[in-house]
């Protein structure tokens, strides 16, 4: 493949928890190369992500996930524009890892270095293949660490209109897949056990925060299925193992279910409030069938009607695609990062 003069080849790095990715996007939407190593089998035991195993894969996989990129893409150190790299929220220990092999790169081949939120590049996901994006647009990010409702009028300055205030949605599905056995990563195993469940079975609580709250809370429905599994003092005996796959499935189906419930209203509380055209839906979580289904039918709902734009499920998980895309649109607007950039736990 014979890059375009015409081409702004960004090189994406990202390694904000458990993926070591890149990727070689062209222009914000031609994506040239992608490669995503999971650690989900290195954390599986555990049932979540340890930083310390996290970190030493990061440095493992880094620079061979890169040289794989740029072979992929058919171009040369010669052919890449700038260097983008997630810098924040995320594990430090892991996100140490891209930002030091981004800065080398960009001081190797002498390119500009550009930072990342990996927040807002999830927002970026959504949008990839769209042409003409109606403002303004709620956006909705649902992963393992955040969830997040933001008031998206740029891709340069997403504004944050609620946040979790404790356990995220992909976390509470990891909590509650442990509780009830079932395979790591919860999102998954859930999602299948909830197929043959009855989600009115069990009406577990709907954390709402007040009536305009958008901020998101989780914590309170992972503690109620572990009080339903062991007992409201957790001093009885764990009827997880004498369970039936029925009486699994109704649990798992109850307890999503009302992640969702939670998930649409506060969704349709934030369009009202600014007004939006469009909804954006991003992140882990995203790949969730319930919720992109549900999400559809309140757009299609709404007076007037909502345009609904879904990250590819490829691009729900953590990934370079979205970092070197939403790079971009900094590389156009000269907003570049100097040697001194630093991994932030938060953003």
């Amino acid at each position: 493949m014979r890059t375009k003069d015409k081409d702004v080849n960004i090189l994406g790095i990202e390694t904000s928890c458990d993926e070591t990715a890149a990727a070689v996007v062209a222009d914000g939407k031609i994506i040239k190369s992608s490669v995503v190593a999971s650690q989900t089998r290195l954390h599986e035991k555990y049932g979540g992500v340890v930083p310390e195993i996290a970190s030493r894969a990061h440095i493992e996989k880094i620079y061979p996930v890169i040289s794989e990129v740029i072979q992929q893409a058919e171009v040369s150190e010669g052919d890449i524009n700038a260097i983008a790299v997630a810098n924040q929220p995320g594990l430090t220990v892991a996100l140490v890892i891209g930002v030091t092999a981004a800065k080398t790169l960009s001081l190797m081949w002498e390119k500009p270095l550009i930072a990342i939120n990996h927040l807002h590049a999830h927002l970026q996901s959504a949008v990839l293949d769209e042409e003409d994006l109606e403002l303004p647009a709620v956006a909705l990010i649902v992963s393992g660490g955040h969830t997040s409702l933001y008031d998206y009028r740029s891709p340069l300055d997403p504004k944050l209109l609620g946040a979790t205030i404790d356990d995220a949605a992909g976390e509470a599905f990891d909590k509650v897949a442990n509780i009830l056995r079932l395979s790591y990563p919860g999102g998954p195993s859930i999602e299948k056990a909830a197929e043959k469940g009855n989600p009115k079975t069990i009406q577990f609580p709907r954390s709402m925060l007040g009536r305009d709250s958008l901020d998101f809370s989780f914590s309170g429905i992972k503690t109620a299925v572990l009080y339903h599994c062991r007992g409201q003092d957790m001093k009885g005996e764990d009827k997880v193992g004498s369970m039936s796959e029925q009486e699994i499935a109704d649990i798992a189906a109850s307890f999503q279910t009302a992640i969702v419930d939670v998930l649409i209203k506060k969704t349709e509380r934030a369009v009202e409030r600014i007004g939006a055209k469009t909804v954006l839906l991003g992140g882990g979580v995203a790949a969730n069938n319930e919720l992109r289904t549900r999400l559809q039918a309140m757009c299609e709902t709404a007076v007037p009607a909502k345009k609904l734009l879904v990250a590819p499920k490829q691009y729900c998980t953590d990934n370079a695609v979205m970092v070197a895309s939403l790079a971009y649109y900094k590389y156009k607007a000269r907003l570049f990062a100097d040697l001194s950039l630093e991994p932030k736990a938060t953003g």
